[in-house]
């Protein structure tokens, strides 16, 4: 089978991936067709899935008039956790499942995160440069504390939130957590749960896990940072629309917080302009949307996208739906999702 079988019921709308072999893996035992797509735009989709009953999706938009041209379509799932690309909405009015794969790498990226607040609380970053400049000083990346000292706050009390939790009580850091949902229980984890403005007053470390929502867009903005302290980093890992980028440059340029740990950004690739303006400092961390990757969490992501159209096409429902469809006029009941 080739990814270019032009009757495929699965199409993957886009991928950056360099081949579709974990995927082959899971469908041709099941005798079922997949083909790749490299679409940017809804006309795109449009003019070259038709014929799909499945949407593998990356990047490119799945909206209400896509669905409408593609009647076939029974799902949509998409290669990470956030769904910010697909009508969500218009998709359950249409029949039709949304689903996403939450826990593909959770290690992965509650690792990551720790790495980038650990390069900010321990000056890694600023020591290294200095170094390779042929200074040989301590003092370059003055104050540091001791990290028992430091408080750590999480903003979306998840699966990876919580990951992240424990790996900072590990360090003997107190942990603060935000989490919007209010009957997610934080009971087992070393998190207090507090609100958010408490949360930005109280802690060293502002660590985000949230899901980008309307209600969460622009989360962190120039009055969230200023409530922050002026020793205070913030970590991104999550999704680079939750932080006012703007706002968050003239809060490190006038010193309003010591700096930022950014694996995603709201424009990626990042911006020229944008990458110059953070590299001015140095306690601004960089990564290039890279917090999910290791080979295991790749396999895995490709693997499980794979098998949720195998249940999709045999009739089952998927097993992390994000949406539950009106089929028939009668809402589909959707199984225990995996929890974010």
């Amino acid at each position: 089978m080739t990814d270019q079988n032009l009757s495929a019921p699965v199409v993957v709308t886009d991928s950056d991936h360099p081949n579709l072999d974990p995927e082959h893996s899971v469908l041709d035992p099941a005798g079922i067709r997949l083909r790749r797509a490299q679409c940017r735009t809804a006309e795109d989709v449009i003019a070259h899935c038709g014929g799909a009953q499945v949407l593998v999706n990356q990047y490119a938009p799945i909206t209400a008039e896509v669905l409408d041209a593609l009647p076939g379509v029974r799902l949509v799932v998409r290669y990470g956790v956030g769904v910010e690309t697909v009508d969500v909405d218009a998709a359950t009015r249409r029949g039709v499942w949304v689903a996403n794969v939450p826990d593909y790498g959770t290690t992965e990226v509650a690792d990551h995160t720790m790495a980038l607040a650990m390069a900010l609380l321990r000056g890694v970053t600023g020591y290294d440069r200095s170094v390779r400049a042929g200074v040989w000083d301590y003092q370059v990346a003055r104050p540091l504390h001791r990290l028992d000292t430091r408080t750590f706050g999480v903003v979306g009390c998840g699966t990876i939130g919580q990951a992240v939790a424990a790996r900072a009580a590990a360090f003997g850091m107190r942990v603060l957590g935000f989490e919007a949902a209010q009957d997610r229980s934080l009971a087992g984890t070393p998190i207090t749960r507090v609100d958010l403005d408490e949360l930005f007053a109280s802690s060293d470390v502002i660590s985000l896990h949230a899901t980008l929502d309307s209600r969460s867009a622009r989360l962190i903005d120039a009055r969230a940072l200023a409530s922050m302290r002026d020793s205070a980093v913030l970590v991104n890992t999550a999704r680079g629309g939750l932080v006012d980028t703007p706002a968050l440059l003239a809060a490190l340029d006038a010193g309003q917080i010591a700096g930022a740990a950014l694996d995603v950004l709201d424009s990626e690739p990042i911006d020229p302009a944008v990458r110059d303006a953070l590299a001015r400092h140095e306690r601004v961390v960089l990564s290039p949307h890279a917090a999910w990757y290791s080979e295991e969490s790749f396999v895995r992501l490709k693997t499980e996208v794979a098998r949720e159209a195998v249940r999709v096409l045999a009739g089952q429902s998927p097993r992390c739906p994000v949406n539950s469809p009106v089929v028939g006029g009668v809402t589909e009941a959707s199984p225990t999702e995996v929890p974010r």
